[in-house]
């Protein structure tokens, strides 16, 4: 949580490079972000993810995932097509099973427990959709103190609906300003 009194955020290694956020302020620090989601989705929800990957990347975010399929791979390919990184956490010992879109792809061998990892390597997370692996993430992240943000996803206190990818990374880089994460 906290470290020799700063925020996680104030002691990794962020970017430099200056963002600006939807205040109109200068972020000088770029977040990691989990996303987290359904691993078999719709075409709605897909692109939603997918604008939320490009929304994070243009703003010098990177996207941390599970690194598979569904929301995943939507979030993963909308960064990557708008140059950010992605990292993706995989439940298999294989870094070649992660989509094709992953950048830096972490073989855990875990199988679902890597649904930590996921929360723990983003300073936020943003929930689209999702069933059970999706709630378990929420849960780890609410008790890990991560602002979580969700689009049509579980309903439960902790969890701010948002109705876009505009409104979802507006919200976390709000807090993240207000909140220190």
């Amino acid at each position: 949580m906290w470290t020799n009194g700063r925020s996680r955020a104030s002691t990794r290694k962020g970017s430099t490079t200056a963002h600006r956020t939807f205040r109109g302020t200068v972020r000088k620090t770029t977040m990691r972000v989990s996303v987290i989601g359904g691993r078999s989705v719709g075409d709605t929800t897909y692109n939603t993810a997918r604008s939320v990957g490009q929304e994070l990347a243009t703003r010098g975010h990177t996207v941390v995932c599970g690194g598979k399929t569904g929301v995943m791979e939507a979030v993963c390919r909308g960064a990557s097509e708008t140059g950010g990184q992605t990292i993706g956490i995989l439940p298999g010992g294989d870094p070649a099973g992660a989509n094709e879109y992953v950048n830096i792809p972490i073989a855990t061998g875990l199988g679902t427990a890597r649904n930590v990892l996921v929360v723990q390597n983003g300073d936020a997370v943003v929930a689209i959709d999702g069933h059970h692996g999706t709630l378990s993430e929420i849960g780890l992240a609410l008790a890990a103190d991560r602002p979580v943000v969700g689009i049509k996803t579980h309903d439960i206190d902790g969890v701010e609906a948002v109705e876009d990818p505009e409104t979802a990374v507006d919200t976390i880089e709000q807090r993240a300003d207000t909140e220190e994460i």
